[in-house]
């Protein structure tokens, strides 16, 4: 489960000692059993076990590359030991598109999460990017994470416009400002040249996660292009199977 903690979440010793002086508080957790802190000196840290999907060296490695192009989090550290690995960043004056005010307010998160994602995609150069996250790419992970993917998925769209994509382009991972526009975006540790679609379906797919049914087709609309059924259906069965 992917959510804003409500319940007192345990400070692991490395967490503790990377925020020093400073007091934590638990924002997010996330399916794999990481949470995100944010001190009250400006900096987020991020802490979780490892895993076979992705790592937070390559999210750091991302996160560097991406920094010229587009705003995202500064690199502060990045480390990890035999079972876990964490991360930490400079805090962005912003807050996600899903915090309390903007799930209120799903008209307004929704465009800025539209139109941060085209903006994102429109300002990383695919020439040079060392990063992929292609189809082959994400089936080969997925295999040999040990995941049984079906015949249909093995068989993708043409790709319609090569990005490079975010990777994890959910909702929460579009920060707001106080006016309601797109600033930055977090949590890149999958970013990598893709079809644009692999994005899209996925983002406009966590409205509903987010902010309840009726809201998809309005997030790709502020995006800036008329609905593609067959590769939003494809790239949203790829993504709940891998």
């Amino acid at each position: 489960m992917v959510s804003i903690p409500n319940e007192p979440v345990t400070e692991p010793d490395v967490v503790r000692r990377l925020a020093g002086t400073a007091r934590l508080t638990p924002v997010w957790r996330n399916g794999l059993g990481g949470v995100t802190f944010r001190t009250d000196d400006g900096r987020y840290l991020k802490y979780g076990p490892r895993n076979d999907e992705t790592s937070m060296d390559a999210e750091a490695a991302r996160l560097s590359w991406a920094a010229p192009h587009t705003r995202v989090p500064r690199l502060i550290e990045v480390g990890g030991d035999g079972t876990h690995e964490w991360l930490v960043t400079a805090a962005i004056d912003a807050e996600s598109a899903v915090a309390p005010r903007w799930i209120a307010d799903p008209a307004t998160a929704v465009r800025a999460v539209g139109e941060g994602l085209r903006a994102l995609h429109e300002a990383l150069p695919v020439d040079g990017c060392p990063f992929d996250w292609s189809v082959p790419t994400r089936l080969a992970n997925a295999q040999a994470r040990g995941l049984q993917i079906s015949e249909p998925l093995r068989e993708p769209p043409p790709v319609e416009r090569l990005v490079v994509c975010h990777g994890d382009a959910c909702c929460p991972n579009t920060l707001l400002d106080d006016g309601g526009s797109w600033v930055a975006h977090v949590d890149l540790g999958a970013l990598g040249v893709a079809d644009r679609w692999a994005d899209i379906a996925v983002a406009s797919m966590s409205t509903e996660w987010n902010y309840g049914p009726g809201w998809e087709d309005a997030l790709i609309a502020a995006y800036g292009v008329v609905p593609d059924r067959g590769r939003l259906a494809y790239y949203r069965d790829l993504w709940n199977a891998t």
